[in-house]
């Protein structure tokens, strides 16, 4: 089997940046094979979450600390400036076209057809031909079709979701896993400075999974095994990173 790596977020903006990676991937999933009307179901998610809440503040705020960083960065020595420059670049770029942007999703509030999918889609086994026949209607087009106005759908999320990703993946890329170990099935740790996210690299292996709680500053990490269903007491080794 695989080595795994899970992934716990330790504040809720953060809760919110991985929920909305998560639906992009989704996202662009669907553009590679035709998933029928499963592929609805990542884009009616992030209009959802996007009429709830207006992450645009809180990713400038961080795209400009990341900026900010860099610049601090620049004047030390050993320091990648062609790498420094490429995510200067990037998200000097995203910074303006979220500034630029409408909100996102708030288009596609004017599609009748996505509107009325939407009222559905929410209701178990309301996706019958009888229920949906304009959805009956889309599915027969040709994929490519179908391909390009879905892909013209999820462009208006772009603007929101490409910062989230840079501004995760210098997250993750700004530390290093170290060996770990869970004496008994448990695990604990704690941070001076506040945290952010907790991953843990396990081998699939050993059967068993982690559920990790905690906040800025404490994290405990209990591991369960899979086929029991209950928490392990046994040693496992595993590596952890602790992401600021």
């Amino acid at each position: 089997m695989n080595e795994l790596i899970y992934e716990q977020p330790l504040n809720e903006k953060t809760r919110s940046y991985l929920r909305l990676e998560y639906l992009a991937e989704q996202l662009h999933h669907n553009f590679e094979q035709d998933h029928q009307h499963r592929c609805f179901y990542p884009l009616f998610s992030l209009c959802e979450l996007t009429e709830r809440c207006d992450y645009r503040n809180d990713i400038i705020k961080d795209v400009d600390k990341q900026l900010q960083s860099f610049k601090q960065w620049q004047n030390q020595p050993h320091i990648d400036e062609q790498q420094i420059s490429y995510y200067v670049d990037k998200l000097q770029q995203a910074r303006k076209c979220l500034i630029n942007c409408d909100r996102p999703g708030q288009v596609l509030k004017q599609d009748r057809f996505l509107s009325a999918l939407r009222q559905r889609f929410g209701m178990p086994g309301a996706c019958c031909n009888f229920d949906l026949p304009q959805l009956h209607y889309w599915l027969a087009k040709p994929w490519h079709v179908r391909q390009q106005e879905y892909q013209a759908w999820t462009a208006h999320f772009e603007c929101l979701l490409t910062p989230i990703k840079l501004l995760l993946e210098l997250t993750r890329k700004n530390t290093i896993y170290h060996p770990a170990q869970a004496v008994a099935g448990f695990y604990q740790g704690s941070s001076d400075h506040a945290l952010s996210l907790i991953r843990v690299k396990l081998d699939a292996s050993q059967g068993c999974y982690p559920t990790i709680s905690g906040n800025r500053n404490r994290y405990a990490i209990h591991f369960v095994l899979f086929e029991q269903q209950k928490h392990s007491d046994k040693s496992i080794d595993f590596m952890l990173a602790t992401c600021d």
